[in-house]
């Protein structure tokens, strides 16, 4: 992982809301916008934020059911963030 992809997965790790959505997702495997609304209390516009953040890091991927959206997180792209941080252990 470079340096510049590595600062970019980890600014998006770094807000709370945004570590709330991703224990989430990984607890239901793939979760519903709605659901995350609902959730966290925030705004649809907070939470598309967010959401733009942790899809752009590639720690997240959508898709789209109707009017939903519903997210998922790429596990492979997750585990490559462990071993970069393992790599400093």
């Amino acid at each position: 992982m470079k340096a510049e992809d590595a600062a970019q997965l980890f600014k998006a790790l770094g807000d709370e809301n945004r570590l709330r959505i991703i224990e989430h997702i990984c607890r239901q495997g793939e979760v519903c916008a709605c659901e995350l609304l609902d959730k966290l209390d925030v705004s649809q516009p907070t939470l598309s934020h967010h959401m733009k953040l942790l899809r752009d890091s590639g720690l997240v991927s959508a898709r789209k059911d109707g009017r939903w959206m519903h997210y998922s997180l790429d596990k492979a792209r997750f585990n490559e963030a462990v071993r970069h941080i393992e790599r400093y252990c």
